[in-house]
């Protein structure tokens, strides 16, 4: 049931009063201590408890050791031991010394049983949301938002692809009943008895040994197959079937000659491991490759507050998880504002962001339009055109276009989406082709032949092909802003505060850049849990309190 703390304190305990005395009053301990009840009261995880049984260490105190353990990149072990010795997560959590009523220590299983407890609740970023929230009755949450994203390494091994086929076929005997389990292994032809989890011993350096491990455990997967298909599964059978068919469909092809190789190749959305099968190749760059996940993030630049974040596979494109991170701004929809030609922010000369120069540019913020800063990756012309119809300015950078070779690029080429024509360097006017989706194709073969920049243009034998896209107009205006020397200089003024923050948020020991759990949503909660954590430590630092009766507000 829902334990609660003593919400009164001891005067006289000898922790609290060190702490008060000694500590710095802006620091994330004496935030914390100073506004645990308002930021995680215990009945706001009530709905997490059953009625009757023992009760629980209080929620609130434990939300505390969450919050600094991810703030300072410790283990669920070394966090139990940190409270339980460390007289500054004690006075922030509200317990105080030894010698009074709280709590002395608890087992780290607690911290697991509640990330566990809330993820499977209907709010399972709560400790995010209280965050975010207290900022935003602060005034801190103005209308521009920063996207980017970072690289979250997976907590598993990448695997080959027979250790992939193998330890799928070996998962789906052990989920199998027993009568099944029967039927599979009398299909398996290769010998192997799938028990364990070790490579097959054969002659690695052996190229026919190696093709024959290959041919031999592909068709024991596929026999596999053959014997659930058309049975009634349960959802863990189901489930343990449809990642045998993923891992030997997305790597093995047959031969004419009836044998099993592997493809020449990357599959797209390759299943990388059966550990963790939510993990994916992802290029952050085309120099820099890693395996796992994503983190976004979208930040208020002016006071570096973290407003929402995700989760995603490693392979998906920024610009996909744009609309969730914003969700906020579009939500707010509304008829076109005045620009204001606002400056660079203001800020110290260490380029620190100061309580008063916050409060100043979220104010003057506020009276403006929303605006959405991010590099290339966000400059698709899907979410250019999401923005402008929303009435938000965008701050998105999205490339010239190029070509090959040193040829003429596109924006040589004059198109007139009134008109739907299309007009070469050479002067040449076509009509625009349109497709059903609305995208169309302009073509110059007729023109080409004769053409005395042709070779400037294309060495096609088909001649020059312009497509133009669905959103071609969200493009051509989204270049056009660009080459404003005022948009440049804002686009540098504020993006890099971004990487800055995901900087903050990767320089952690445990559970930084390497994930510490498996699983997308988990990933997702934990990564949510850390960007709440930096977000408490920036309310300190800003000075912020709460006024009973009235809300947050920074000091002075």
């Amino acid at each position: 049931t829902l334990g609660k703390a003593d919400k009164q304190g001891d005067l006289l305990d000898d922790v609290t009063r060190f702490c008060d005395e000694t500590l710095d009053k802006d620091s994330i301990y004496a935030f914390l201590h100073r506004e645990r009840d308002r930021l995680f009261a215990d009945e706001a995880f009530a709905d997490l408890f059953e009625e009757k049984g023992r009760r629980s260490v209080p929620p609130s105190v434990v939300a505390v050791v969450m919050v600094l353990q991810r703030l300072e990149g410790l283990s669920d072990r070394e966090a139990a031991e940190r409270y339980c010795f460390d007289n500054r997560w004690r006075y922030a959590a509200g317990v105080g010394g030894y010698d009074s009523d709280g709590w002395t220590g608890f087992a780290h299983t607690v911290l697991v049983d509640m990330r566990e407890r809330l993820r499977h609740s209907a709010s399972p970023n709560r400790i995010f949301d209280a965050a975010r929230d207290a900022a935003k009755e602060a005034g801190l949450v103005g209308r521009k938002r920063v996207l980017d994203s970072t690289p979250l390494y997976d907590a598993v091994a990448t695997m080959d692809t027979v250790t992939l086929i193998r330890s799928a076929i070996r998962g789906l005997l052990k989920v199998a009943d027993p009568e099944l389990v029967i039927a599979l292994r009398g299909v398996l032809g290769s010998g192997d008895d799938y028990a364990s989890s070790a490579k097959p011993m054969i002659d690695w350096d052996d190229e026919v040994a190696r093709a024959a491990l290959i041919d031999s455990r592909a068709k024991d997967g596929y026999a596999c197959l053959l014997v659930l298909d058309g049975k009634m599964l349960g959802p863990v059978v189901t489930q343990a079937a449809t990642l045998l068919a993923t891992v030997v469909g997305q790597d093995i092809e047959e031969g004419d000659d009836g044998v099993y190789r592997i493809v020449r190749g990357v599959a797209k959305d390759r299943v990388i491991s059966t550990v963790d099968p939510e993990a994916r190749h992802g290029h952050k760059s085309s120099a820099h490759g890693f395996d796992g996940f994503k983190g976004h993030i979208a930040l208020d630049p002016d006071s570096e507050i973290i407003t929402a974040t995700t989760v995603s596979a490693g392979n998906a494109g920024d610009a996909s998880l744009a609309e969730e991170l914003i969700a906020d701004l579009l939500a707010d929809e509304g008829p076109p504002v005045a620009e204001t030609s606002d400056g660079p922010s203001a800020s110290d000369d260490d380029g620190v962001r100061t309580e008063e120069s916050v409060a100043h540019s979220t104010e003057r913020d506020q009276e403006g339009r929303s605006r959405v800063y991010g590099d290339a990756a966000y400059g698709t012309g899907e979410l250019q055109s999401r923005l402008h119809d929303a009435n938000i300015e965008s701050r998105c950078k999205t490339q010239p276009p190029s070509a090959k070779d040193a040829m003429f690029p596109k924006d040589r080429f004059v198109i007139d989406l009134i008109a739907d024509t299309v007009s070469c360097p050479a002067g040449v006017t076509v009509a625009i082709r349109r497709h059903k989706d609305g995208a169309g194709v302009a073509k110059f073969a007729a023109h080409c032949k004769t053409c005395p920049l042709v070779e400037q243009c294309t060495r096609s034998h088909l001649g020059r092909k312009i497509r133009v896209g669905v959103n071609e107009a969200a493009l051509a205006r989204s270049r056009a802003q660009q080459a404003d020397p005022a948009w440049r200089a804002d686009y540098r003024a504020t993006r890099p505060k971004v990487e800055r923050k995901l900087g903050h948020l990767m320089r952690r020991r445990h559970g930084g850049r390497r994930a510490r759990v498996r699983g997308k949503l988990r990933v997702d909660a934990d990564f949510a849990l850390l960007a709440a954590a930096t977000n408490l430590a920036r309310l300190a630092t800003l000075k912020v309190r709460s006024i009973p009766g009235t809300g947050w507000a920074m000091a002075g």
